[in-house]
């Protein structure tokens, strides 16, 4: 979930996105660098792996400020002389050290949020980076769709504090490898904060110090980490803590930091948290995060998918179908995001095409067609198709959020239809058991026998070809590497029908299209020519299953952005 195209998804599934953060007084001076996540990798980062990242951070509310050192073992299989790691030019840095050893000013510099370091010599295999700062993090005007700090109160005034950098990265509040290939193989890490507060993270808790009127949170993980699903949740917070019984005979530790006011709530959310499991187990597989938990943190802010600490704001929200449709989709990313994470953000659309499938699939699985189909009705709605899903070159995440610059809230709306479309051309069991070995590397995953992995859609139409035993290129070259929709061709007299899909440049598109006459439905292979009368009743996909360009959509849209037009007017 993120950046401001994300109103209208949101608006679309329940006209959720007021938050109320605090703003600040000034915006800070905003480094293109620093303000984008992902994209071209630079030369300084390439080659290298982030073995593991200690992180300790001390958060000074009143002054809306932090200390913090990032702790970083990277791995090299080539001689580095000169390297680089990301933090926003904001801060100011105390010091860097290598192995320990603190190098002299001059050794590094960091105009714009790449802080390039110079090695007194040449590193390879494995060694240590530990970057000291403190200053005045970014502070995140409209959470979650601009990215860093909330700082916000309580209703009995105490404070209230998260993190959400999921559009501009890890790097407005730690130093990291700012992209997928930066994810830290297993994170520590220590946050001290006022004695009244307590800090919930990533991973597994490990205890806490007190230092006179602060105390420190030690949450540890030997999991990757999504670099920007590492967390801060900051607030007087009461936990509640239960276990669910996976399906795979492990036992999932499920916890809840909440605001102590919504107790009531609280335990009603958590209750969706154990069906929201056993949904996810049953249809794709083994929840990733067991070794640490299944969290989620009251948040100041609609929501993110903090990786095994997903941020809830959705203020206990109900719809007509009957789940938090918010939680539901941050949850789904422990799959579609976490787990299966993105090779370049270009790729976008597997973290939140999949992510937003989510919500129609469980509301099949709750109940029924009805359900899954009005969802989707929903979300066909707002397809824009301006832009291809994959542009096929690297792409920053803003970029590609961006409606100017990407496909933006398609990767949303028009990722789900277009899963949608997959799974009624390859059937259920293909389609997921596709899903699965796209998600785990093995269509067979049980609990120990996957790790976190790198994904792009190439992989997908690999594994999707290996699994139909035929090439099916064709549906993602017309849906997902070209923006506009197959157009249907229909031409009717009173003695015939005929059928033809129109595509962009004329590419192949052999889809089998279901027509119904009469209350018989038959399947085609288009084009075709159908004898019918004039009182022949003849419904075109009767059951909805082909994405397509349609007037009725185009026409709602026009109308709508009428609508809006004129309520902008002075």
């Amino acid at each position: 979930m993120s950046r401001p195209i994300l109103i209208s998804f949101c608006s679309l599934l329940l006209a959720a996105c007021n938050t109320t953060p605090t703003q600040p007084d000034e915006a800070p001076k905003r480094s293109v660098y620093t303000m984008q996540s992902d994209g071209t990798v630079p030369a300084r980062q390439q080659n290298l792996q982030v073995k593991h990242a200690d992180l300790r951070f001390k958060v000074f509310p009143q002054s809306k400020s932090i200390s913090g050192t990032s702790t970083l073992t990277l791995v090299s299989d080539v001689p580095k002389t000169e390297i680089s790691v990301d933090l926003d030019a904001l801060f100011t840095i105390e010091s860097v050290a290598l192995n320990g050893v603190n190098l002299a000013a001059d050794a590094y510099r960091n105009p714009e949020g790449e802080l390039i370091i110079n090695l007194p010599q040449a590193q390879s295999g494995e060694f240590q980076i530990a970057v000291s700062y403190h200053g005045v993090p970014r502070e995140a005007v409209r959470a979650p769709w601009d990215g860093g700090f909330v700082w916000s109160k309580t209703a009995d005034g105490q404070d209230w504090i998260a993190t959400a950098v999921q559009g501009e990265g890890c790097d407005l509040f730690w130093a990291c490898i700012d992209r997928p290939q930066g994810e830290p193989q297993s994170l520590d890490m220590h946050i001290s904060v006022p004695a009244n507060l307590t800090a919930a993270a990533n991973g597994v808790f490990k205890g806490s110090t007190d230092e006179g009127d602060y105390k420190v949170y030690h949450w540890h993980s030997d999991t990757p980490q999504n670099t920007y699903g590492v967390a801060l949740n900051i607030a007087p917070y009461a936990l509640i803590t239960e276990t669910h019984q996976s399906i795979y005979g492990n036992q999932i530790p499920v916890h809840y930091y909440h605001l102590p006011q919504n107790a009531e709530p609280a335990k009603a959310l958590v209750e969706e948290m154990h069906s929201m499991l056993d949904f996810f187990e049953r249809v794709f597989g083994p929840y990733p995060f067991a070794a640490d938990k299944m969290g989620i943190a009251e948040t100041p802010h609609l929501g993110m998918e903090h990786q095994s600490i997903n941020a809830y704001g959705n203020e206990y929200r109900k719809d007509p179908y009957g789940f938090d449709w918010l939680l539901q989709h941050e949850f789904a990313h422990e799959w579609f995001a976490n787990q299966l994470t993105n090779k370049n953000a270009d790729d976008m659309w597997l973290h939140e095409g999949f992510g937003a499938y989510m919500q129609p699939l469980y509301a099949e699985y709750l109940h029924g067609n009805m359900a899954y189909m009005a969802y989707l009705f929903k979300q066909r709605s707002t397809i824009s198709n301006h832009s291809p899903l994959v542009s096929h070159k690297p792409m920053a995440v803003e970029e590609v959020y961006s409606p100017e610059t990407g496909p933006g809230g398609d990767i949303y709306v028009k990722g789900s239809l277009v899963l949608h479309s997959l799974r009624q051309l390859m059937g259920d069991e293909k389609f997921f058991r596709a899903v699965r070995e796209l998600t785990y590397g093995t269509a067979t995953p049980q609990p120990g026998n996957f790790a976190p992995l790198l994904r792009s859609t190439d992989d997908f139409v690999q594994i999707v070809n290996r699994v139909m035993g035929k090439d099916l290129r064709w549906f993602f070259d017309v849906y997902v590497f070209n923006a506009p929709l197959p157009h249907l061709n229909q031409q009717r007299d009173s003695s015939a029908l005929t059928l033809a899909w129109q595509t962009q440049n004329d590419l192949p598109f052999p889809m089998p299209l279901e027509v119904s006459i009469n209350g018989k439905v038959s399947t085609l292979n288009l084009p075709a020519t159908l004898n019918v009368t004039l009182a022949d009743v003849v419904i075109i996909d009767p059951f909805s299953k082909v994405l397509k360009a349609e007037s009725r959509v185009d026409n709602y849209q026009t109308w709508m952005q009428a609508q809006q037009a004129k309520q902008q007017k002075p």
